[in-house]
């Protein structure tokens, strides 16, 4: 005798992420950029806030480089699709004004 309760037959419809994936940075292309965030980071409680530079920098790297990709696409993608900085809430940090002073 089964014991658990089945209150409808809705199953969980996973969704992509609203900006897609991408690919891992499987090269390291941008690991120091992922390094300096991450030390901010711990350096500051994980306040991220605090680390909005380092964050920029890395998204910046990620939109920069190209990778291989499968044989089956283009001959080479990027790690992040092109968005504008300001899209990416970084608009008040493009003349290299910062929050941290």
């Amino acid at each position: 005798m089964s014991t658990a309760m089945n209150f409808g037959s809705k199953s969980f419809q996973p969704r992509p992420p609203d900006k897609g994936s991408f690919p891992l940075d499987h090269f390291g292309e941008c690991k120091s950029f992922k390094e300096k965030f991450m030390k901010c980071l711990r350096d500051n409680n994980f306040e991220n806030a605090l680390c909005r530079n380092e964050s920029k920098e890395y998204l910046e790297c990620r939109m920069e480089r190209q990778v291989p990709a499968s044989p089956l696409t283009f001959p080479f993608r990027q790690l992040m699709a092109q968005e504008p900085l300001e899209k990416l809430g970084f608009g008040d940090l493009i003349d290299g004004k910062s929050d941290k002073n």
